[in-house]
């Protein structure tokens, strides 16, 4: 069964009370703790949800946000709910296969990041997906409507 575009807020305000565990691909370290591909985790784990850290460089760090950090999506050894994801459009295609070999029920695009054919083939293997959006603004703006 073909994957969701999800878009509107009806949509994610819905999906957001399940997502528990998220996988940040193209996290940052402590040491950018000014960049959104931290801040953005950051506010997640002080709201409650498991971050499991994916970064694509330093290869030095082992933790983030007191996480052990994973080289792939499909070397984290349990299921996450959804994939929130900090690459430029253009470097998106590299990490297709990793991302359907681990079967996240949600691949979170941030705010910018719009790649419509990868989009397309995550709906082709049954993985809903969102683009161009900010996870921490309609966590934000979900938890406040609560």
């Amino acid at each position: 069964m073909p994957g969701t575009l999800i878009k509107d807020h009806i949509a994610f305000d819905r999906l957001l009370p399940r997502l528990r565990r998220i996988a940040v691909l193209g996290i940052k370290p402590e040491s950018r703790a000014d960049r959104p591909a931290h801040i953005v985790p950051a506010y997640l784990h002080r709201a409650g949800c498991e971050i499991v850290p994916v970064p694509v460089y330093y290869p030095e760090v082992s933790e983030i946000l007191g996480q052990r950090v994973y080289r792939k999506v499909a070397d984290i050894p349990v299921r996450v709910d959804v994939v929130d994801v900090f690459r430029k459009p253009i470097d998106l295609m590299p990490h297709l296969d990793d991302l359907i070999a681990a079967r996240p029920r949600l691949v979170w695009l941030q705010t910018g990041i719009r790649n419509d054919a990868f989009a397309a083939r995550l709906l082709a293997a049954g993985i809903d997906v969102v683009q161009d959006e900010c996870l921490m603004v309609e966590h934000r703006r979900w938890r406040s409507s609560r």
